[in-house]
């Protein structure tokens, strides 16, 4: 029997994105998702470079073939046939593909309020996405898993895209079934966890800081006194480690967390401060360029 590794991140295909580029300075916001989730499987001979960027919902990816590795967070995967790869919405990453056969994947999108809405309980579907966040990206499933998950998974894109009565919602059900074993796996201890190839570990501590504190004092000379080091060495050695700046880094995550929390019914004014923004029109105005939308017209939106 073939071993399995699990990776946390993502993918993109042409055909399910709707405004392609929400650009804000350097950095990337690649689409919407305009279902609650869709699997399909892309081959690729050769891809142009692809940025760094983040999306606003959940991905899966079971790799199959390719010379690729991907960069999540600042940490680096290489990547081997058979892994799975799952990215957190709002998580920075890019994949960097080498010559060599051709890149071939089978790619899982997920909206985060479809699995808010099948959570039972305890029972959340998006454990697994918390579980490669909190720990590591990478987890490697060998011989003797109670379920084979690349079979629900291959399973899984064929019928999506087939015919029949009511398709539609036998998708809908083995697309759980699958998130259902994914998390018991997982549970179950039968995922192993990897580690990055590489990493720089003053930049991964600033990174958990930032998201962690994102209502401190997050200025550049705070950060470098953390990890003591340089401002500008800082500056120049995280924009290598992530494709961004410092402050658009900032900026994205304090914005990502405002919109989730304006679903809830926290004053518009309080998540602005909650949030680590000193003043609501620099909010208003940062919240509009990258969601083309102010802050209470989101609210509006969502209700």
């Amino acid at each position: 029997m073939h071993s399995l590794r699990i990776i946390a991140l993502d993918t993109r295909s042409d055909c399910e994105w709707r405004g392609v580029y929400c650009d804000m300075d350097t950095y990337e916001k690649k689409g919407y998702l305009l279902r609650d989730f869709r699997i399909f499987r892309l081959k690729d001979a050769r891809l142009a470079p692809i940025p760094f960027h983040y999306h606003d919902f959940h991905k899966i990816i079971l790799f199959l073939s390719g010379n690729a590795e991907y960069i999540i967070e600042g940490r680096s995967y290489p990547l081997a046939a058979r892994d799975i790869i799952f990215v957190s919405a709002g998580e920075i990453h890019r994949p960097v593909l080498h010559p060599g056969a051709p890149y071939e994947r089978i790619v899982i999108y997920v909206a985060p309020a479809f699995l808010a809405r099948c959570t039972r309980g305890q029972d959340d579907l998006a454990a697994c996405f918390r579980k490669a966040h909190e720990g590591s990206s990478v987890m490697h499933a060998g011989t003797g898993l109670s379920h084979d998950l690349l079979f629900h998974m291959e399973k899984l894109e064929r019928t999506a895209h087939a015919d029949g009565f009511a398709n539609g919602l036998y998708t809908e059900i083995l697309f759980i079934e699958f998130m259902i074993l994914l998390n018991r796996a997982l549970i179950a201890h039968e995922l192993g966890e990897l580690h990055a190839s590489s990493y720089d570990k003053k930049i991964q501590t600033v990174l958990t800081y930032i998201n962690e504190h994102l209502d401190a004092d997050l200025s550049i000379d705070a950060l470098a006194g953390k990890v003591y080091l340089s401002k500008y060495y800082l500056m120049r050695k995280f924009k290598q480690e992530t494709g961004y700046s410092i402050h658009q880094y900032i900026t994205s995550k304090r914005l990502l967390a405002a919109r989730h929390l304006l679903s809830g019914k926290e004053s518009v004014t309080d998540i602005c401060y909650g949030c680590g923004f000193r003043d609501y029109s620099t909010f208003s105005r940062a919240f509009r360029a990258m969601f083309h939308m102010t802050p209470k017209e989101w609210r509006e939106k969502m209700c």
